[in-house]
């Protein structure tokens, strides 16, 4: 199944709650609103014609700066799914505000999406409604913000810590 398939696909099950698809050099994108991700995530895995099964990765970009996005919403939220027997793949954005910097979590659809969420949350405080233990993965748990925000200041002093006595 083609990139443009696939869209359509996901474009005639979700009808209003798709916000855009594209697809530019193989590479085909679905963007969804937040109360239909879950919904649509388990369509791409389950639906037999589809069939993601593996969630490649889950990540998150901070469009505060870039031209254009001013007055959208700050971050995207991306999962890249690929389907093994099938030999597909989407990639499925939902856009999120900064004030409401939420999404439900998809660790019951892919459990490595643990892992994934965690990262997402700690370099860009996105939070994952419903995630299990949605705390610090690569940062240590007094650092103070998050450090792949592009409001992030460069030279701010985080906290000394030191070996627990």
């Amino acid at each position: 199944m083609q990139g443009g398939q696939i869209l359509q696909r996901l474009r005639d099950r979700f009808g209003g709650a798709v916000v855009d698809t594209h697809e530019h050099r193989g590479d085909a994108t679905l963007v969804v609103d937040r109360g239909t991700l879950v919904d649509a995530l388990r369509f791409c895995r389950d639906e037999p014609t589809l069939g993601f099964d593996v969630l490649m990765d889950l990540t998150a970009v901070d469009y505060q700066r870039y031209p254009g996005r001013e007055d959208g919403p700050r971050f995207d939220v991306v999962y890249h799914l690929y389907s093994l027997a099938q030999n597909h793949r989407v990639r499925v954005k939902v856009r999120v505000d900064e004030d409401d910097a939420a999404v439900p979590t998809a660790v019951d659809l892919w459990p490595i999406a643990n892992w994934f969420e965690r990262e997402v949350w700690d370099m860009f405080g996105v939070h994952f409604s419903g995630h299990p233990d949605l705390r610090r993965l690569l940062m240590y748990e007094e650092f103070v913000g998050h450090a792949l925000r592009k409001d992030y200041p460069i030279n701010r002093r985080q906290p000394l810590i030191g070996p627990k006595q």
